[in-house]
């Protein structure tokens, strides 16, 4: 049985202006044959002077027919849920932004392994390196980093240092 088109607010012509201003080539592939529809030619040779089968014409007939023209074009797939929640995001950015303290995190600057260690501490969530790194990049952290200083350094001892050494 022959499908049938039900929207009728764009005619073959318009269809095909709508398909020649369309940056989606597919849709406007599809919006091409929907037109040769429209303009009386069978299912099977519409659908062969587009490059698809018929069944898929037929496919995209239902979807025109309920969507219109956006209905036409490709959607994208949702991907998979992530791993955090908004409120653990945030939670790593404080510690990045705050920084490790030594005797919690064991380091004096973190690298995408200490994170994910302390990720999986704190939430229980396993995650792999390189996805630690593309969070911090979500987040909008750089690689670059101040350079660490040891934790029972002395700033002023240094400043007395600096200023004794005499320069040449």
């Amino acid at each position: 049985m022959a499908v049938e088109i039900m929207r009728r607010e764009l005619s073959a012509a318009a269809l095909r202006q709508a398909a020649a201003r369309s940056r989606d080539a597919n849709a406007a592939r599809r919006m091409l044959a929907i037109a040769l529809v429209l303009d009386g030619h069978s299912r099977e040779d519409a659908a062969a002077s587009c490059g698809m089968d018929r069944q898929t014409l037929r496919d995209w007939v239902h979807r025109y027919n309920a969507e219109g023209l956006a209905g036409l074009a490709n959607r994208r797939a949702p991907g998979p849920a992530p791993r955090l929640s908004a409120e653990q995001e945030a939670a790593v950015d404080r510690w990045v932004e705050q920084g490790p303290e030594l005797e919690r995190d064991g380091v004096v600057r973190w690298r995408c392994r200490d994170l994910r260690e302390r990720i999986g501490r704190e939430f229980g969530v396993g995650l792999h390196e390189r996805t630690v790194g593309k969070l911090l990049a979500k987040l909008r952290f750089r690689r670059l980093s101040v350079r660490p200083h040891h934790p029972q350094s002395d700033p002023a001892a240094q400043a007395a240092f600096k200023g004794a050494s005499r320069s040449w």
